[in-house]
């Protein structure tokens, strides 16, 4: 119609100049105030584009928290032990590991329990352990159960070196408690105990009931605080220069899955009585701690006359008193070394997102008394050490490598091998003994009811050895003097003397775990491991002996909550 009624303008331009006039002021009308529309509209897509680039860049923000989130989980995940948990506590299902900061609500309101647990009105208790059934054969004689004793390896001047050995023994079954409490959203309580049947009581014995005893492996408490990254820990645990898996967390301890109990030389590790306090950084990625632990020094007085192993005769006719027999609660047929200060350790541990990182150093105080009638002298000498290891997942999940190492002096009794820590110089004054543990190993999950691992360790100390001509004669003292006679450390039965002073272990061992059983009603697992081990003895007058060993475990274990 406007259109028409335009054109009749035109046409007709002298009779209707006056509707042609008001038409088109119409429709400047119009059109200006659609352009207003338009502008308007124009402004509003401006905002609501701003608002959209706030928002997306909101969402972006909060995809970037939730893969950050991700990644951690998966990162935690990833590096919870997946296979036999042999040397673990009860961490199946829990979607935390334990030890870390549990949900924020009471478990009531949380994810289900896991196999095992139950709740005791706020408490969560969960179960775990095994039923063990082992194997050994030995191709010396040690007389041990279980766990092999790598320094105690017979030369050749005993029987034992040339006897086979095999035990049947069900005393590496194991079982634990965990309990769990949260008093509030950002608090855990927990106490953990975990026994087994190892200790041997003086009435025990395998011939007709093998009634062994149980044995204290761990009991402490916990207490964790997320929203101050603090953890605390007192009680018996595996000691902070074991390595882990995952931060620093407790029964996360990366133990080599071996069926020998005694691990493998060159394994730095303890469980004794300790308080730990940690602080974690950088949601979980960074690690600081440090524990005060109970002290214990295992001695050597060779050169010396011992008296029941408690005092040392002093070639100027003093004595050093270095260990006590045990008092009250303990075992008088045992000897206790004297301590005034606990072990301090310090350790940093390190999950960037690919591997776990650990760094550490120990200080220990080794002290004796020195003295004669009338008159008394103590001695503490400063020892300790440092070192480093490191996870590497090199297919995550199926196949990583591990590798430790501590380096120092009086640290022989943190090594699986058993090396002393001390000596004693000619006046008395303890000498710590330089000392190296090392090993490496690969773990490999193929599938997950397949556990394979392979593991090199070494324990190697130095000559910590002194000279005194004693009536007009070059006598030796210490460890590993070159003035010791090894004469008859070869020679079945021999008179002539062997002090066999240990210098190295090394031991290279083997095997694997197959779980041929594994649902609900829980895992029934089968293995085999083979290991060979060297025991170097230091040179002295009659060589440098030394003796090998074999060893073949079977295994079999019944675990009903994992």
């Amino acid at each position: 119609m406007r259109r028409a009624g335009l054109g009749t303008c035109v046409v007709g331009a002298t009779i209707l100049m006056a509707p042609c006039a008001e038409a088109q002021d119409s429709t400047t009308a119009q059109i200006n105030a659609i352009e207003q529309q338009i502008h308007a509209l124009q402004s509003e897509l401006h905002h609501m584009r701003q608002a959209l680039s706030q928002r997306d860049q909101q969402v972006q923000a909060a995809r970037r928290a939730a893969a950050e989130a991700q990644a951690t989980a998966a990162r935690v995940q990833a590096q919870i032990p997946t296979g036999p948990s042999t040397q673990y506590g009860p961490t199946g299902g829990a979607q935390v590991p334990p030890g870390m900061v549990g949900p924020a609500t009471p478990v009531t309101t949380g994810p289900p329990l896991p196999r095992g647990a139950f709740q005791l009105g706020a408490v969560t208790v969960t179960l775990g352990g095994y039923i063990d059934m082992r194997g050994i054969f030995r191709t010396r004689n040690e007389a041990a159960d279980v766990g092999s004793s790598w320094s105690g390896i017979p030369l050749g001047n005993s029987p034992n070196h040339y006897e086979n050995e095999f035990h049947m023994s069900a005393r590496a079954t194991r079982l634990s408690l965990l309990m769990q409490g949260h008093p509030d959203p950002v608090s855990t309580l927990a106490g953990y105990i975990e026994t087994d049947f190892q200790g041997a009581a003086p009435t025990s014995n395998s011939v007709q009931s093998n009634s062994y005893v149980p044995r204290l492996r761990q009991a402490y408490a916990q207490y964790d605080n997320s929203a101050l990254g603090l953890h605390v820990l007192a009680g018996q645990a595996w000691s902070l220069l074991t390595q882990y898996k995952v931060g620093l967390v407790p029964r996360q301890e990366n133990v080599p899955i071996t069926m020998d109990n005694s691990y493998l030389p060159g394994f730095t590790y303890a469980r004794q009585p300790q308080l730990r306090i940690d602080k974690d950084f950088d949601n979980h990625r960074l690690w600081l701690a440090m524990s005060l632990e109970n002290p214990q020094t295992t001695w050597n007085t060779s050169g010396y006359t011992t008296t029941g192993g408690n005092t040392a005769a002093l070639p100027d006719g003093f004595d050093a008193q270095i260990t006590t027999p045990g008092g009250s609660g303990y075992a008088p047929t045992v000897n206790y070394s004297d301590n005034i200060a606990p072990d301090i350790i310090l350790k940093a541990a390190y999950d960037p997102g690919w591997g776990h990182y650990e760094a550490f150093g120990i200080a220990r105080f080794i002290t004796d008394r020195v003295d004669t009638v009338g008159w008394g002298k103590s001695n503490t000498v400063l020892a300790g050490g440092g070192g480093a290891d490191a996870i590497l997942p090199i297919i995550p999940k199926k196949l990583e490598f591990e590798a430790r190492a501590l380096v120092g002096t009086g640290i022989g009794r943190y090594g699986a091998g058993g090396l002393p820590d001390a000596t004693l110089k000619p006046d008395g004054t303890p000498a710590p003994i330089p000392e190296v543990q090392a090993m490496i190993g690969l773990v490999g999950h193929p599938t997950p009811r397949i556990d394979l691992f392979s593991y090199v360790g070494t324990e190697q100390e130095s000559r910590t050895s002194f000279n005194e001509v004693i009536k007009g004669k070059n006598t030796g003292f210490g460890y590993g003097s070159v003035l010791y006679s090894n004469a008859g450390c070869d020679v079945e039965l021999s008179p002539l003397t062997c002090t066999g002073n240990t210098s190295g272990l090394t031991q290279g061992t083997l095997g694997g775990y197959y779980k041929f059983i594994k649902g609900p009603w829980g895992t029934m697992e089968a293995g085999a491991q083979y290991s060979y081990t060297h025991r170097q003895i230091f040179s002295g007058v009659g060589g440098a002996p030394y003796a090998n060993e074999q060893v073949i475990m079977v295994d079999l274990r019944y675990l009903p909550f994992q």
